[in-house]
């Protein structure tokens, strides 16, 4: 038997969820973070779910990885490479079963991904992410 409680709660998180995408299902990366660089509500909603985020492809740490970091905004040089380069707030490492292929910096793309929440260190690179879409493609 389904609660209140229960009910009031999925009617909620469902609201969120379909206000913060857009017409065609994908989530924008800003919908993610709250100001300074916490979780949304969203997120929080979302996570071990498959979703679609949009953004920009960060130029790679490094060829051949199956690894890629989702910007906002094109970035012309990885942030992570150059100390004179502003970290973005709101980044999504996007985990590939394959290599990924490198996309132009300035091309908009489409990731489909389950979601993860908290800190994870890359055991090839180091990279540290706090949001991540494993299991992912992207167009």
């Amino acid at each position: 038997m389904l609660s209140r409680r229960f009910f009031l709660a999925t009617a909620a998180s469902s609201a969120l969820a379909s206000t913060a995408r857009g017409s065609d299902g994908v989530i924008k990366l800003r919908d993610l973070y709250v100001k300074g660089g916490a979780f949304s509500d969203l997120a929080r909603s979302l996570e071990g779910q498959r979703i679609t985020v949009d953004g920009f492809m960060a130029p790679p740490l490094k060829a051949d990885l199956n690894f890629f970091v989702l910007t906002k905004m094109p970035m012309a040089t990885c942030p992570f490479c150059e100390s004179e380069t502003d970290w973005p707030q709101d980044i999504v490492a996007v985990y590939t079963k394959r290599v990924v292929d490198v996309e132009p910096f300035n091309v908009r793309i489409d990731t489909r991904g389950v979601l993860e929440l908290g800190a994870y260190k890359d055991p090839e690179t180091g990279f540290v992410s706090l949001l991540r879409l494993t299991d992912a493609t992207f167009s």
